[in-house]
C-alpha cells in the first residue's frame, strides 16, 4: 500500500507554547479529512503538548521523528469526523 503524501508542512519552531498548538490547530483546520500535516516543532514543552493536544482533538499522529537538532518532525492525519467543523 502506498504511503500518503504530505498535504501541508508548517514550521512552528519560532513560537512557544501555547501558541505552538494554536498554529498547529489553524494549519490542520485548513485540511480535508484524511490529509496529512507535517509539523516541525521544538523539543520539550511543544513536543510534549502539541501531539497530545492534536490527539485530544481527534486527529491521529502517524509519526514523530527526532531531527537531532532540538526539533522534531511530527506528521498528523486530520480526523475525517472533524473535517467539516
Amino acid at each position: 500500500m502506498a504511503e500518503k503524501a504530505i498535504t501541508k508542512s508548517e514550521d512552528i519552531t519560532d513560537v512557544v507554547c501555547p501558541i505552538t498548538f494554536v498554529k498547529a490547530k489553524v494549519a490542520i483546520e485548513g485540511l480535508s479529512p484524511g490529509e496529512l500535516l507535517e509539523l516541525r516543532i521544538n523539543e520539550g514543552e511543544a513536543m510534549q503538548n502539541v501531539p497530545r493536544s492534536l490527539k485530544e482533538e481527534g486527529h491521529r499522529v502517524t509519526s514523530a521523528k527526532d531531527n537531532e537538532d532540538g526539533t522534531y518532525t511530527v506528521v498528523v492525519e486530520k480526523d475525517g469526523l472533524r473535517g467539516k467543523e
